[in-house]
């Protein structure tokens, strides 16, 4: 069975930095897109930043651009998201999600388009 498994969130200072990282297991790793959701209490799910399953194609939300950045290790099997300059408003539960696609990241990443396996989320909680 697919497992899909967040790591390293934790408890940090505004302007600090956070990585995420992410495995998923019961799949072929590098045959997947993959992405990284939030979703704060009260708020929609937001999709924060994406990548095909190459890593050369990526997508960013306008909200983290310039301070988080996705990456891929296909060797290692491992998803990443770096997180810094954090802000409160990044306080959420971080998801990462698997997807079997080759479109570009915008679409599975604004949910025009599913994600097919999600994890149970890591949290991120930035302290003022």
């Amino acid at each position: 069975q697919v497992q899909v498994v967040e790591s390293g969130g934790g408890l940090v200072q505004a302007g600090g930095s956070l990585r995420l990282s992410c495995t998923a297991s019961g799949l072929t790793f590098d045959d997947y897109a993959m992405g990284w959701f939030r979703q704060a209490p009260g708020k929609e799910r937001e999709g924060v930043s994406c990548i095909s399953w190459s890593g050369r194609e990526t997508y960013v939300s306008d909200s983290v651009k310039g301070r988080f950045t996705i990456s891929r290790d296909n060797a290692e099997g491992t998803l990443y998201l770096q997180m810094n300059s954090l802000k409160p408003e990044d306080t959420a539960m971080y998801y990462c999600a698997a997807v079997y696609t080759t479109i570009q990241p915008i679409a599975y990443c604004t949910g025009e388009y599913a994600m097919d396996y999600w994890g149970k989320g890591t949290l991120v909680t930035v302290s003022s």
